[in-house]
């Protein structure tokens, strides 16, 4: 629901999460900003952000009066420096590397409100380590979204060790403000969700090499015998196998060898076989649909 909230929110990295998110903050009245160096990337997440809008409407969950607001609380620019100035909230979605997360964070946080809060979307690194690249520490959070975020209520609070007591209330109204439920997580390498989540998905790709089940049943087993909305291998294509195998080559190096990544995902990540995005994972995908009995078979292996 719009709120026409005068708050600026900029959101930085115009993918997958980006876009959910800046959708997330722009239909609930947020003037949002998406940067990315890519124009292509700003174009399409908006053509994704209005398609979102679009299904709402002929859904029914939004009219066409509050589509039309979210579209125009949405700007998309190149320029971080021009975004960040004065804006109340930072949400940096860049890939997981923290090199690269301190250097958009270091560049945007002088320039930022006073009191603005950075949140980094990291699924797997040091929210400390992240805010080490600026002056006020107390003053960065995670905030890890899941996806499709238009869809999922969850979002983890990532209190690193600098971060005031203040900042993470703040967040979690923000959270409310939006729509969403959070939990409060301490810094921990994997957090809650993705420590499990790589967990299983690792444990059912080690499954599908040694010819346990096939890929179908596996993603089956989990679906209906413990209700889980999308089998591990399914949930694995959707999220990346590239990003599976660094988030497991992180865990792994600091939780010990449980976190060992599977041969089987570093042999498809090398094949480019890295899930829906490159039209073949575990499954394969025609116009973005899972085509049925495509799954890896054991004897392919």
């Amino acid at each position: 629901m719009n709120t026409n909230n005068k708050e600026k929110v900029v959101v930085v990295g115009a993918g997958l999460m980006g876009t959910g998110i800046a959708h997330a903050f722009a239909s609930s009245g947020f003037v949002t900003v998406v940067v990315d160096t890519n124009p292509a990337s700003l174009t399409h997440a908006r053509v994704s952000i209005e398609k979102i809008l679009g299904d709402g409407v002929r859904l029914g969950k939004v009219s066409e009066e509050q589509a039309q607001q979210s579209l125009a609380n949405l700007l998309t620019t190149s320029d971080l420096n021009e975004a960040a100035s004065g804006a109340n909230w930072l949400v940096e979605t860049v890939s997981e590397q923290l090199a690269v997360k301190k250097a958009v964070i270091s560049q945007a946080a002088p320039l930022l409100a006073a009191d603005a809060i950075i949140a980094t979307n990291t699924s797997a690194l040091s929210v400390t380590e992240i805010a080490a690249s600026v002056d006020n520490a107390d003053r960065v959070i995670g905030m890890h979204f899941f996806n499709p975020v238009h869809k999922m209520k969850l979002v983890e609070l990532v209190r690193g060790l600098a971060t005031s007591d203040e900042v993470v209330v703040r967040t979690r109204a923000l959270c409310e403000q939006i729509g969403k439920t959070s939990i409060i997580v301490n810094e921990s390498p994997g957090l809650t969700t993705s420590r499990m989540s790589a967990l299983l998905g690792n444990e059912a790709m080690w499954m599908l090499q040694e010819g346990t089940a096939t890929a179908e049943d596996i993603d089956t087993a989990l679906r209906l015998g413990f209700n889980h909305p999308m089998g591990p291998l399914e949930l694995g294509d959707l999220t990346g196998w590239d990003t599976r195998l660094s988030v497991l080559r992180y865990l792994h190096q600091t939780l010990g060898e449980k976190f060992r990544p599977c041969p089987l995902i570093i042999k498809m990540v090398a094949a480019g076989r890295l899930g829906r995005k490159t039209g073949q994972g575990v499954y394969r995908y025609a116009d973005g649909k899972q085509v049925p009995g495509s799954g890896l078979k054991a004897s392919a292996l």
